[in-house]
């Protein structure tokens, strides 16, 4: 089957939604979300926010997944950093070759940056995905301030 990604519009709003919800209920995520930030996230990346950018994977059938990246800039490497926030794919859709397509759209729109990304350890099929694509896990302590 045959993929496509494209950025994220304002129609795809209700079914990136039920997907965003699904995605932040399973143990591939460690915090749960909430239908404010799902919200704000999405009318984000369907607006003109210069920090985050939406897209959404269609196959024959429709939309079978999406995923947002976040901008910034990298001091430690000294290049754009570009962070892959979620990279959700419907269950019918996985082991296709959509999160190996992605991840290449994105760096190739984005050459000479630097690419992060969060997984769940547990989270072994994703993890294999992004090793397979390159990525290395790091020895960091993330840490977090919310007012």
């Amino acid at each position: 089957m045959q993929y496509a990604i494209r950025p994220m519009v304002r129609s795809d709003k209700r079914e990136v939604l039920l997907m965003m919800r699904e995605f932040y209920s399973s143990p591939a995520v460690f915090t749960n979300g909430s239908e404010e930030i799902f919200e704000a996230d999405i009318e984000n990346c369907i607006g003109d926010s210069p920090y985050i950018e939406g897209y959404v994977f269609e196959g024959a059938d429709g939309i079978c997944g999406y995923a947002m990246v976040a901008r910034s800039f990298s001091t430690e490497f000294g290049k754009p950093c570009i962070w892959i926030e979620d990279v959700f794919v419907k269950t019918a859709h996985r082991g296709a070759g959509i999160g190996t397509l992605f991840l290449g759209y994105i760096e190739n729109k984005y050459p000479n940056s630097v690419f992060r990304l969060e997984v769940e350890e547990e989270n072994e099929r994703a993890v294999g995905v992004y090793k397979k694509c390159g990525y290395e896990v790091l020895p960091y302590m993330e840490m977090k301030k919310e007012p």
